[in-house]
């Protein structure tokens, strides 16, 4: 196999946009390079705003100092969904088996919080995420964990005045519930929307954001398109979640922000719009959404 068809290869660069955007939600640190090569070469093809997420305090504290340190990169930190189970009771990966593994507590849990607070209260951190729920991932056992770990991020972006960036997999409903229940954060955006058209009604009449990855270019995502079909283009963000979810046609090959063209030209062709005029949304939303 040739290195240009290698599944490890990384996808060619696209045709720049004409009109700049923003990646809403990205990992620089899990990708190949370095973060100066990686801005580089997202710039050239109009993609020159990032914003940076951190999964857990490790993260969270890289995510804040490469935004520190450069001008187009924003930070949003938080403990993933399943990050709060595995500070409480062990890893997630074994209850489905096992049962729950010995963990440090909700005393640890609480350390972390404070962390992630401290952190959200940098001025070049702009966002409290990604939080949120993961029923597929984590097993009964950590759904009180995951779900108070949950309510504390919304409390931390409300108190912080930063965004609220929402990590939802196969909860949707419950998802909606918390934030009715705590009242969510001026600015919330749903990072990689995987619901359908009914709930993208409902996340617009909440005034929240639905930020579409390559997923949206996927053959078998036809209820995703529909979504951002009815979806207000005022409430619509583009992100890569780069290592993970390349669009099409470089399914299964690492992502990177450089391939944000392709989600925002399949985006405008749903929408039936030009790719500048999606592109403008775009960059007007994620500005407004993160607050820089």
């Amino acid at each position: 196999m040739s290195p240009s068809s290698s599944k490890d290869a990384p996808p060619p660069l696209p045709e720049p946009l004409r009109v700049a955007v923003a990646d809403s939600h990205t990992h620089l640190d899990m990708q190949s390079g370095t973060v100066e090569e990686g801005l580089a070469k997202a710039a050239s093809v109009g993609v020159t705003t990032v914003v940076q997420v951190g999964c857990d305090v490790k993260g969270s504290r890289w995510a804040a100092e490469t935004a520190a340190a450069h001008a187009n990169v924003h930070a949003a930190v938080a403990l993933h969904p399943n990050e709060a189970p595995r500070i409480v009771h062990g890893d997630p990966d074994h209850w489905s088996r096992q049962g729950p593994r010995a963990g440090g507590g909700e005393a640890a849990l609480d350390e972390a919080l404070a962390e992630i607070e401290a952190l959200a209260a940098l001025d070049h951190v702009k966002a409290v995420g990604e939080t949120g729920l993961d029923h597929f991932r984590t097993g009964p056992e950590g759904m009180a964990a995951q779900e108070r770990s949950f309510r504390a991020h919304i409390e931390i972006a409300k108190r912080q005045g930063k965004a609220l960036v929402i990590h939802d997999r196969d909860a949707h409903a419950d998802v909606l519930r918390v934030l009715r229940e705590e009242g969510a954060p001026e600015r919330t955006v749903f990072h990689c929307y995987s619901g359908d058209a009914d709930m993208a009604r409902e996340c617009a009449a909440a005034g929240y954001y639905m930020s579409f990855a390559g997923t949206v270019t996927f053959k078998n995502a036809a209820p995703l398109r529909e979504a951002l079909a009815v979806a207000p283009l005022e409430l619509v963000l583009v992100e890569t979640d780069a290592p993970y979810l390349t669009p099409a046609p470089y399914r299964g090959r690492p992502n990177a922000p450089y391939l944000i063209p392709l989600t925002v030209r399949a985006m405008a062709a749903v929408r039936g719009i030009d790719e500048d005029a999606m592109a403008t949304a775009l960059a007007a939303n994620t500005a407004r959404a993160f607050g820089y």
